[in-house]
């Protein structure tokens, strides 16, 4: 019997988290594991819950779409599986591949014991689970512990399109065939969360099998409130007027507007040097916590700087303290 055909949840394991019950459920939930979610993405992700189907995220780097990977797990309480994707990744990154040094010790010591043994039963043992090396795919399908993870597999957009044909294969049916072990099947799919950049498109069909939601900037109300969330001892003169001049700044010809990860990084900058109040000054020398290219930094230098502080101040002043 492999391990996908044992039952899902073995005597003395903790039982699972009982899932959200309804949308609002969803979105209190992640606000309890610090993700600020809007009513959009809480409903998706109580639909990709339900239904069990995979949940494909795209928006610009940095808006939080892996955050809501890490979110949900916690939610859920199920373990997060992670599979990066980039250039030149293939099955067997994502998938499995045998220890081949430690099938070749295995070999040396057969032959240094004379060559005993049959044959045949040394080739099952080295083509054996003790040979085998998990990758992200194989183990969310197959869980060691027989409970269904959240597997993220972040930036699809990264990899190429063949690539992107087998991850279709193996998570139409959830499950994946070693050749020498035999089809593994999931007793119990796990949640796949998918993340685009959108750097290139991805084909149509890995997006017909997905719930889809554009992961956007946030509202200048609800970026303050990820900021408080994540640094709840901040001033709030000092959050409304972060926030401000970061959407401020994203309305400027940039090539890479600041996200909300960067939001927070600035944020805690600032926090570090006891501000209380944005200048230009400290603007221009914190500057690089935002911005990511020279190009960007050079553009917004000198009289550029002033008028956002001043365009962020006047727009922190109308937010309720």
């Amino acid at each position: 019997m492999t391990k996908a055909d044992t039952p899902p949840i073995a005597d003395g394991m903790a039982p699972d988290t009982p899932l959200p019950g309804s949308i609002d459920a969803m979105q209190a939930a992640l606000g309890a594991a610090r993700y600020v979610a809007d009513r959009p993405l809480a409903t998706v992700a109580f639909l990709a819950v339900r239904l069990g189907k995979p949940l494909f995220l795209e928006g610009e780097a940095g808006v939080g779409k892996t955050e809501i990977a890490l979110a949900l797990a916690e939610t859920l309480g199920r373990r997060l599986i992670r599979l990066q994707c980039f250039e030149g990744i293939d099955a067997a990154s994502a998938l499995y591949e045998w220890n081949f040094p430690a099938q070749m010790i295995a070999i040396r010591t057969a032959e240094a014991m004379g060559g005993a043994g049959d044959a045949a039963a040394l080739r099952r043992s080295l083509f054996s689970e003790d040979y085998l090396i998990r990758r992200p795919l194989l183990e969310a399908i197959d869980p060691e512990d027989g409970r269904p993870p959240v597997l993220l597999i972040d930036e699809i957009d990264r990899a190429d399109e063949p690539f992107e044909a087998f991850l279709l294969e193996a998570l139409s049916a959830f499950q994946v065939t070693i050749p020498e072990l035999g089809t593994i099947r999931a007793t119990r799919p796990p949640l796949v969360i998918l993340t685009s950049n959108r750097t290139r498109e991805v084909h149509d069909a890995l997006k017909r099998r997905c719930l889809y939601h554009w992961v956007d900037y946030p509202s200048l109300e609800r970026e303050r409130e990820i900021l408080e969330t994540r640094l709840p001892g901040i001033a709030g003169r000092l959050s409304r007027e972060i926030v401000a001049f970061v959407q401020a700044l994203r309305a400027e010809d940039l090539f890479k507007k600041p996200g909300v990860a960067e939001t927070i990084d600035w944020a805690r900058c600032l926090t570090a040097l006891d501000a209380v109040t944005i200048t230009p000054e400290l603007v221009a020398d914190t500057v690089g916590a935002l911005l990511k290219y020279q190009d960007d930094i050079a553009r917004i230098q000198g009289e550029a700087t002033h008028r956002l502080v001043a365009q962020a101040r006047d727009s922190a002043r109308s937010l309720a303290p």
